[in-house]
């Protein structure tokens, strides 16, 4: 028999209904930020000893939240910035966090037009053997237009990989050109809009498209217009916590069932043992911080998931 197949937007509703919530941690190592036992470790080659230390504090992440949540989102700009000795331990925590049964949404904001969208699209989305990085899925930006979304799209089809469209992000900078008025409305419906059509497109089983939208925390209004004008795009909420984002403000995002949305959390998960309130268990005992953090923001969401 053939491997099955599944629609990436199946995969995650099947991984957010088996952990019982849509949290989805993000993988966003810091230098200053890791604990000290990590920072001493290094010496020799200065890039290459700083990305060991992000792998080794991204895989330890990893192994705490796995049995806990459905999915995690490395930011590829942290190990980018370390140059080649960075993306090659980038790579290691993606196959770690597929090790650990999770879904990898790579945050990495890609696009362009013609046969560099599809480079972008099958260098960064499938299953190992189809992609050298291996990713579930992908964010990218609309701004380039259609014609730069469609490679994407289809990669996303005959992979069974997913995409997330940036259409009302979570940086107060963001209103600048998302917020115009074009026809009336504004830029980010129009966006929001076409992002509908090609999840309608990708639709799965659960109803909702393999083509999502990268919606923030921050303008809790704005989520509750899009989810409504949305009904077939999974979100991905990023401004949870740290940015100020709430349960409540989120609450929203999800439709009847519980699904619709995973909401990031990086900072505040990662980092919870610089947070006044785990400081107790002091940076030795960090990881079991990034445990009591998962599993508050867990218990949040799924207060407000289970009144919608």
């Amino acid at each position: 028999m053939g491997e099955l197949v599944m629609n990436f937007a199946d995969k995650l509703a099947e991984a957010v209904q088996r952990c019982g919530n849509p949290v989805l941690v993000g993988l966003d190592p810091r230098w200053d930020q890791l604990p000290q036992s990590l920072r001493r470790e290094t010496g020799g080659d200065f890039w290459l000893q700083r990305a060991i230390a992000y792998r080794k504090f991204c895989c330890a992440v990893i192994d705490v939240v796995a049995p806990l949540v459905p999915a995690v989102k490395p930011q590829a700009a942290f190990f980018e910035q370390l140059g080649p000795f960075g993306l090659a331990n980038l790579a290691c925590v993606i196959v770690h966090a597929h090790e650990r049964d999770l879904l990898v949404i790579l945050d990495g904001k890609r696009n362009d037009i013609g046969s560099t969208a599809t480079a972008y699209a099958e260098g960064y989305l499938g299953d190992h053997d189809q992609s050298a990085w291996g990713a579930d899925a992908l964010t990218v930006s609309p701004y380039l237009g259609d014609d730069s979304l469609r490679p994407f799209v289809e990669v996303c089809t005959r992979r069974e990989t997913g995409m997330y469209v940036l259409v009302k992000t979570s940086n107060p900078g963001g209103t600048t050109f998302q917020d115009l008025l074009c026809d009336g409305r504004p830029l980010y419906r129009h966006v929001a809009d076409h992002v509908e059509k090609l999840a309608c497109e990708t639709a799965g089983e659960c109803g909702y498209g393999a083509v999502g939208a990268v919606v923030g925390a921050t303008y809790p209004e704005q989520l509750a217009e899009l989810r409504a004008a949305m009904p077939h795009s999974w979100f991905l909420v990023p401004g949870y916590g740290a940015q100020g984002g709430s349960a409540a403000d989120v609450a929203a995002a999800f439709d009847a069932n519980g699904l619709g949305a995973v909401v990031n959390s990086s900072r505040g998960i990662i980092f919870a043992h610089a947070r006044k309130e785990y400081a107790h268990f002091g940076e030795n005992r960090w990881q079991e911080a990034v445990d009591a953090a998962t599993r508050e923001m867990i218990e949040q969401l799924r207060a407000v998931a289970r009144r919608r």
